[in-house]
């Protein structure tokens, strides 16, 4: 297959020489066209010696071959990694000044991008605007990867690694990727963590971030669904993306009954239904009208146990319906955690439950998660490991498959 890497002017080039080295061993014919800040943090030489052949970024060179032209139109497929907030806007305006510009308005290949920078600038209106004109057009965005950033911040914005990369792309290119196989589809997804009134102050709640369901509902929209997402609290920044998307429409619930309320309605409609928020077990069995105060002596909570949401979308499913629960277990090993996670996927009836392992540094407020995919017979389907995004995409080739 004939591929072009294009290489854009950011820190994660480095990354993309793995990237072309694994498409090279593949058996590919591989034609590098980096931009002119590219060369400033990978330079020519690597460029050729990975590839195996000339690399350049001018439109004057080859002339007689009408190389700027001959790279787009005899590719199979194109990738752009890193692809930066730069590239975004240049590849959305068609603005075609150098051979990487040209390349991309010349090509009826598939074109893959990986994006890379700062969180700010990847939430910035103006870049998801641009990735979601380029997504109109039918280009494929894998990531980005949500983790630790150049200069030391975290956050979305990260690329994704190599292999991923590779892999997405290869999918793409092959007419098997994933970015199409919910289309049509409705989807229900719920997070975050709700929130049990104690006083007009107080109240119960737990550390989820809401992140995991938010990369669910995102990953279901880019491929194709109509999503609807059920959000109770979840950290600040998280919902973002999803608000930007054009086919995801966010509900906000607060406590258990506000989600139970919403997500049902969701569900009546939907075809996949995925229970990622993290429900608050209890609840106060009243609710004091004024804050309650030390001086008004030893404060004694009664709880009272709140509905058992996923269990209700079970006995209310539709036939054909697919619903995906999510457990967060402390576990002291996989085979403690498979024997906790079949007893409920047991006790729930779902299709699949993704269980994980949660304790003070895991699974909560980080940036990678990992979970092992039970299907209806408790068997592991998948181990899915690494940034929330690739296993909510993880989660979404299992429902495909059990579909």
């Amino acid at each position: 297959m004939f591929v072009v890497v294009g290489v854009t002017g950011g820190i994660a080039a480095y990354k993309t020489v793995q990237v072309v080295r694994t498409l090279v061993t593949s058996g590919h014919e591989v034609h590098v066209v980096p931009t002119a800040d590219a060369l400033r943090f990978v330079g020519t030489a690597t460029w050729e010696a990975v590839s195996r052949n000339s690399v350049t970024t001018s439109v004057h060179e080859d002339v007689a071959q009408v190389r700027h032209v001959a790279l787009g139109t005899s590719a199979d497929l194109v990738i752009v990694a890193p692809a930066t907030a730069n590239t975004l806007a240049r590849m959305a305006a068609g603005i075609a000044d150098d051979l990487l510009g040209v390349t991309l308005l010349a090509t009826t290949a598939p074109v893959v991008v990986a994006p890379a920078m700062h969180t700010a600038m990847w939430e910035h209106a103006a870049t998801q605007q641009n990735i979601q004109t380029l997504r109109g057009r039918g280009v494929h965005v894998v990531g980005p990867a949500d983790g630790p950033l150049t200069g030391g911040d975290s956050g979305p914005g990260r690329m994704v690694e190599p292999d991923e990369i590779v892999a997405a792309a290869l999918a793409v290119a092959a007419g098997t990727a994933a970015h199409d196989d919910l289309a049509g589809r409705r989807v229900a997804v719920s997070t975050g963590g709700t929130r049990e009134p104690i006083d007009p102050v107080r109240f119960l709640g737990n550390r989820s971030s809401g992140r995991q369901g938010a990369e669910l509902a995102l990953a279901a929209a880019d491929r194709g669904a109509d999503v609807t997402l059920v959000a109770a609290h979840v950290d600040d920044g998280v919902l973002d993306a999803a608000t930007r998307h054009p086919h995801i429409t966010l509900v906000h619930a607060s406590t258990a009954a506000d989600l139970e309320a919403a997500m049902t309605d969701a569900a009546a409609r939907a075809d996949i239904v995925a229970m990622v928020a993290a429900v608050a077990d209890y609840r106060a069995a009243e609710v004091a009208a004024h804050k309650l105060r030390k001086e008004d002596g030893p404060l004694q909570l009664d709880l009272v146990e709140n509905p058992d949401i996923l269990a209700g979308l079970v006995a209310a499913r539709r036939p054909g319906q697919t619903i995906v629960g999510f457990a967060a277990e402390t576990a002291s090993d996989d085979a403690e955690l498979l024997e906790r996670g079949r007893r409920k996927r047991a006790r729930k009836g779902v299709d699949l439950l993704a269980v994980n392992r949660v304790s003070w540094d895991e699974g909560f407020e980080a940036a990678e998660n990992r979970v092992l995919l039970l299907d209806a017979r408790g068997e592991v389907v998948a181990d899915a490991a690494g940034t929330k995004r690739a296993v909510a995409d993880a989660v979404w080739d299992a429902v495909a498959a059990a579909r």
